[in-house]
């Protein structure tokens, strides 16, 4: 691997790429730690250890949201309008027709999500202002309506920065640009959690971090077994004559991802997680009923909060939720009757299985079966490992604010995900120039 990078490094344009994405990731990180002016920093630490659920919200900034910097909201309007763009091109026949005509369609969609991320921002900053701002939190005390302007002005400025950054390194660097700046973040934040782990008494459990660290590799493991593993189906080509010559059939393999949908699903499932609290907190002022079920809902909707049967009804609930927007995400990138006519135009087919429908049938039945199995993968990485992994190692509940190390899954799935497909694209490069690269 180290011969590899030097191999890389050896090639000017190579060499470019890879500055070019460092610099920009090393811009991102010191965005993330420009606060927005006026918030109160010891209230916003103080709801962080109180709620189990704005951390996996803050994973997505890279610490932004925790110090509420200008990148607070990361690229999360983003992705959310990406999702949206790419939802919409399945009931939408003009973004259909739009998809299909090359590099005109994709730059007309690309301009649309980025308009739908400046709405989304704004929607989302109001959200963070509407809870910073209540009196029980006290980040933002009082906001006067300039003041509220300003800061949703700040963090959508933030949000549109990143999507430039992101957007520039897929252009001129090396691997999808928005990944990276969420690989980034996650990365980043490693060692300050170090840190914090071992100010809080982290020496005194040494054995416990030693079983972490195993639990850790194991899971990293068992996370890219999965996320490389795939279904091959044998298809077979037909034989044809092109002017004199013959060409006889050949056999390979048409790969099926057990996990296609990526995290997309577990991005889905955190947004409506997240939104009782960002209702309840439109009502946190009512003095009435509404007022104590909203106060309710933030002291008790989150993943380990006081209560035990709040904590299971939610976590069931966002297990579910995962699983459900697996098969709905799977069903709108995979389209078993469009793959088995082009398998069908191209004379290629499933040995004992007739061309067109009954293909597409059987395309569509063994995609169940394996989405099962991706979709109980991405539900027990996102909500049972972290959950039992801080019991196990440390004796005690998987908690983000108990001083305990906090094993992710989520942040791990996209770490293992970014990083591979990032050496896939550099071993791409290192291949065009005949260098050995990192994948034998």
């Amino acid at each position: 691997m180290i011969q590899a990078v030097a191999n890389a490094f050896r090639v000017p344009e190579l060499r470019r790429k890879i500055l070019f994405t460092l610099g920009a990731i090393v811009a991102f990180r010191l965005l993330a730690h420009i606060a927005v002016p006026g918030a109160d920093q010891a209230a916003l630490t103080r709801l962080f250890q109180s709620n189990g659920l704005l951390p996996l919200i803050d994973l997505f900034s890279g610490g932004g949201l925790s110090k509420f910097s200008i990148t607070a909201m990361g690229v999360n309007p983003y992705i959310n309008a990406s999702i949206i763009m790419q939802l919409m091109t399945v009931v939408s026949e003009r973004l259909a027709e739009l998809q299909k005509e090359g590099e005109y369609g994709r730059k007309k969609i690309t301009q649309y999500t980025r308009r739908l991320t400046v709405v989304l921002a704004l929607v989302q900053a109001f959200g963070f202002i509407s809870l910073f701002s209540n009196p029980q939190v006290g980040i933002l005390n009082n906001p006067s309506p300039f003041t509220i302007i300003v800061v949703m002005a700040t963090l959508t400025a933030g949000t549109v920065l990143l999507m430039w950054i992101g957007e520039l390194i897929t252009e001129y660097g090396i691997g999808n640009g928005i990944s990276l700046v969420i690989f980034a973040g996650i990365v980043g934040r490693f060692a300050p959690g170090l840190i914090g782990f071992f100010n809080t008494g982290g020496s005194s459990q040494l054995g416990g971090a030693i079983i972490f660290g195993v639990l850790a590799l194991l899971v990293t493991a068992f996370i890219i077994f999965v996320q490389q593993a795939e279904r091959r189906i044998r298809i077979q080509s037909a034989q044809r004559m092109v002017g004199r010559k013959v060409y006889q059939g050949r056999t390979s393999y048409l790969p099926l991802k057990v996990n296609l949908a990526g995290v997309i699903p577990i991005i889905f499932a955190l947004s409506i997680m997240f939104f009782p609290t960002i209702l309840g907190n439109f009502f946190a002022n009512n003095t009435g009923q509404l007022g104590k079920i909203s106060a309710g809902i933030t002291k008790y909707w989150q993943p380990t909060g006081p209560n035990v049967q709040w904590d299971i009804a939610y976590n069931a609930i966002y297990f579910f939720l995962i699983i459900g927007f697996t098969y709905f995400y799977t069903a709108v990138v995979f389209k078993p009757d469009e793959t088995a006519d082009n398998l069908k135009k191209q004379a290629i087919f499933i040995p004992g299985i007739r061309p067109g429908r009954s293909t597409a049938e059987y395309l569509d039945k063994v995609m169940t079966r394996i989405t099962l199995v991706g979709a109980l993968f991405l539900a027990s990485v996102t909500v049972v490992i972290p959950l039992f992994a801080g019991q196990l190692a440390f004796g005690q509940a998987a908690s983000r604010n108990n001083g305990v190390l906090y094993l992710g899954g989520t942040a791990v799935l996209i770490v293992v995900g970014v990083a591979l497909d990032t050496m896939k694209q550099l071993e791409t490069q290192l291949l065009m120039r005949q260098y050995k690269g990192f994948i034998k």
